[in-house]
């Protein structure tokens, strides 16, 4: 039976279930117990779908993606899954007849834990188009514990706690014990050579672990597709367990799982952070392998059937692990098999920054890998071989899997896939150009561009059902399903109704943050003022020093100057840094200590408010990006490989103000110069900096009286009595180089943020510009990217029920 066929069937079900799960009458039971049940009712119903779609794919023989990443940020899924079942309307008004309010539950719900920034939420929008547009796509990832951290802010500072999301379990996951897969790590290898004159490997370990997997299904939006996302958890081994030593062990076992990203700035952590990457790719191509032989008679055609997409470097290990298998456990020959990897697998490069191409001691990878160390040097081997056979043994050293004592992740992610894809047209260039440049003269066809995108359902069906109200209303409900009909809206962005009926939805959205802001911070906030956004991870690069640094001399002018005021604005911030990422950590105190200053300063107050929301997450993100103004993206050029938050935030009528970085560049394409703010350096203007060694910091510093006033005022007591409080950022961007110069665009900046205003005052031109980028911006769903992904790279057919 239904139990979502009408409301009194829910309502009868939902206090049946609850009662029965624990053992008392409903009216007994607390909130998270019924989001429990709720949650197990919704899960089952889904069920029938997610068995229909592994039937009918396993009938009609249907290729699979397999998406490998350290990170999948799905945020909360009750109001997500309700949506994409069309029951939301039925649960809600059932509640409502139980005197309940589906947001108090959709409050129990903890983001889960399960990323950082940027790479996870996209997977995680990748995941929600895939299963919407019928395509079988898998996730793989980890099952961590405690996530990233929960950060808190005490004395102005980043406070690390642990994020303790499975506190009440998962109630969207299914454990399948049953499914467990033994992971080995360190020892030595060792063979013979047999009857065939081949040699054979044996793995003698000395740490082994069972990994896991918890799946949790990925419901398509009004679709019988259900796929899944499978998240390795990490388990003792009870027959390989050590006798002696016994807690070390089970410490080991445990920190697999901890927390992602671990601080790899020790040799501890760079041994555990390889031991995660490995862990999860092991386990994911076991389950792979496991599920093509139930259906194939054998490997052959992996890559007919099987696609593998590498969500950055983290996962890379799958080339080498995928050649053990099949070399070592079906006994196939070295070409054969090698041919069978690159079909199978591709490789997204998410970064030009050269620390971030993630780079291993080859003593680590031996130690703790020995066999897929011994893999990688045979990768290497014949790479060297081949590159030099077609005359270009002068370039090897650019393209070495191994070099310098290190083992090149992102060269061997090259090397091993038929396809490297950057993340935006500016992004791919860079990496054509300049990047991996070398590999571009070897194959060239390797290399091609998939923008990303962002799941319209979520970032605006589901986070902004007032905007979305207006939408239906305007132009119809096509673009729910076909995003691109949100073009539809050109046609009424001159309408003066329209654009006042905007700038309504607009002030209700900001009145949902700043009661938001008033309830967990207690700090005020004028909805009629500027709201001006930048929220994402915090790093140098990103450069929330320079937006920060404008707003200390936007303070310390109308300080100097009554006669001088601003437009009212209200600047929010919102970030975690890396717990050893000093720098960043220091940015953020900044912050929070000018918050402190200029909030509780009577003589501005009114004109200029700072507020910085800790723990940024999807659910932050779900109120800030609706109620935003103004869009910060104001990366270094040629530092930010797309960005998905600049979509985010243009795809709820937000300007963006930014440098011609990442998808910015893609975002002004579609709306036009004129309906955006750029300023900054462009690319080739710092190229040509760096190449002639033309930019001095002290320079600016000494020329410019704005900048020295506000440097000055990390040292001179002016924000804080300890003149050492911010000495690592005026080392930064003075004894340093200015790195991701921020004081060469402070002027533009600046000049950029005093056109915003301006603009901002023209109330119905403001409107229209935030008009034309909604209805533009429907090119930049990910249910676009996936379309191309599966078109141009996996070569994926809809699933057919």
């Amino acid at each position: 039976m239904n139990s979502f066929n009408s409301e009194a069937l829910f309502v009868e079900r939902f206090k049946e279930t609850t009662s029965d799960m624990y053992g008392r009458d409903f009216e007994d039971t607390s909130n998270v117990e019924r989001y429990l049940a709720l949650g197990n009712m919704i899960r089952e119903y889904a069920n029938s779908n997610w068995k229909a779609t592994k039937n009918a794919v396993k009938k009609h023989q249907t290729k699979q993606l397999y998406y490998f990443s350290m990170e999948f940020l799905m945020g909360r899924l009750l109001t997500n899954n309700l949506m994409n079942l069309g029951i939301y309307d039925t649960v809600c008004e059932g509640l409502k007849e139980l005197g309940m309010d589906i947001n108090d539950l959709e409050e129990i719900e903890s983001d889960a834990g399960l990323g950082n920034g940027g790479l996870g939420r996209l997977a995680a929008c990748f995941m929600d188009s895939l299963a919407s547009l019928n395509y079988a796509g898998n996730g793989n990832c980890i099952r961590y514990h405690y996530g990233l951290f929960k950060q808190k802010i005490e004395n102005d500072e980043q406070v690390e706690m642990p994020d303790c999301w499975l506190k009440y379990g998962n109630v969207w996951e299914v454990w399948k014990p049953y499914h467990g897969v033994r992971v080995k790590f360190g020892g030595y290898v060792d063979g013979y050579i047999n009857e065939q004159g081949k040699f054979v490997t044996f793995h003698h370990p000395d740490f082994v672990v069972r990994a896991v997997p918890y799946d949790e299904p990925i419901i398509g939006y009004h679709t019988k597709t259900t796929n899944t996302l499978r998240l390795w958890d990490a388990e003792v081994d009870e027959d390989t367990a050590p006798t002696g030593n016994l807690n070390k062990y089970l410490d080991d076992v445990t920190a697999l799982t901890a927390n992602v990203y671990p601080d790899d700035s020790t040799p501890e952590g760079k041994e555990l952070r390889l031991k995660q990457e490995y862990f999860f790719v092991c386990a994911g191509l076991s389950q792979i392998i496991e599920s093509h032989l139930r259906v194939y008679p054998s490997l052959d055609n992996l890559p007919e059937k099987v696609a593998i997409q590498l969500n950055d470097t983290h996962p890379v290990l799958v080339i080498p692990e995928l050649m053990r298998i099949l070399c070592d456990e079906y006994d196939y020959e070295w070409d054969d098999a090698w041919k069978i990897v690159k079909g199978t697998v591709a490789y997204t490069n998410h970064t030009v920054m050269a620390e971030a191409l993630e780079k291993w001691p080859q003593e680590t990878v031996q130690k703790l890998l020995p066999r897929i160390y011994m893999i990688i040097e045979e990768i290497d081997r014949r790479w060297k071989f081949e590159v030099d056979h077609l005359g270009l043994c002068a370039i090897y050293p650019n393209v070495a899997v191994l070099r310098e004592g290190q083992v090149h992740m992102a060269n061997l992610a090259i090397v091993g896939s038929h396809s490297v894809n950057g993340v935006a047209k500016l992004h791919s260039k860079i990496l054509v150009d300049d990047v991996f440049k070398d590999f571009v003269t070897i194959e060239p066809s390797l290399f091609n561009n998939k923008t990303n995108g962002i799941t319209h359902r979520r970032w605006l069906m589901y986070c902004n059902p007032q905007l979305t109200s207006l939408l239906e209303d305007t132009i119809g409900d096509e673009f729910k399903t076909d995003p691109e009909k949100l073009q539809d809206l050109m046609a009424y962005v001159e309408d003066p109704v329209l654009q006042q009926k905007f700038m309504d939805v607009k002030k209700q959205r900001k009145q949902i943050l700043a009661d938001y802001i008033k309830k967990t911070m207690n700090i005020d906030v004028n909805v009629n003022s500027i709201f001006d956004c930048q929220s994402k991870r915090l790093h140098a690069y990103k450069r929330q020093l320079l937006n920060i640094f404008n707003v200390m001399n936007i303070y310390m002018h109308m300080k100097e100057d009554p006669n001088y005021r601003i437009y009212p604005r209200t600047f929010f911030f919102s970030a975690k840094a890396a717990p050893s990422y000093y720098l960043a950590k220091e940015i953020i105190k900044l912050i929070n200590i000018v918050a402190d200053r200029v909030n509780n300063d009577p003589e501005t107050n009114e004109f200029l408010k700072v507020v910085f929301i800790p723990n940024y997450s999807v659910s932050v993100a779900e109120i800030l990006i609706p109620a935003a103004d103004v869009s910060e993206q104001i990366s270094t050029a040629g530092k930010e490989a797309s960005g998905t938050g600049n979509m985010k935030y243009m795809m709820n009528g937000a300007l963006t103000l930014g440098t011609l970085d990442g998808a910015n560049v893609e975002i002004v394409d579609q709306v036009g110069e004129e309906n955006a703010e750029i300023f900054g350096l462009h690319v080739e203007d710092i190229n040509h900096l760096k190449h002639e060694q033309a930019y001095h910091s002290w320079d600016y510093y000494r020329s410019h009286d704005e900048i020295r006033r506000v440097i000055d005022s990390l040292r001179n007591g002016y924000w804080t009595k300890d003149p050492d409080a911010f000495r690592l950022i005026y080392n930064d961007v003075l004894t340093q180089g200015d790195e991701f110069f921020v004081l060469v665009d402070f002027g533009g900046y600046s000049r950029a943020q005093t056109h915003v205003e301006a603009r901002y005052r023209d109330t119905n031109n403001w409107a229209r510009t935030m008009l034309i980028n909604i209805a533009k911006s429907g090119y930049f769903s990910s249910d676009r990217t996936i379309e191309e992904y599966a078109s141009q790279i996996w070569n994926l057919d809809k699933i057919v029920f």
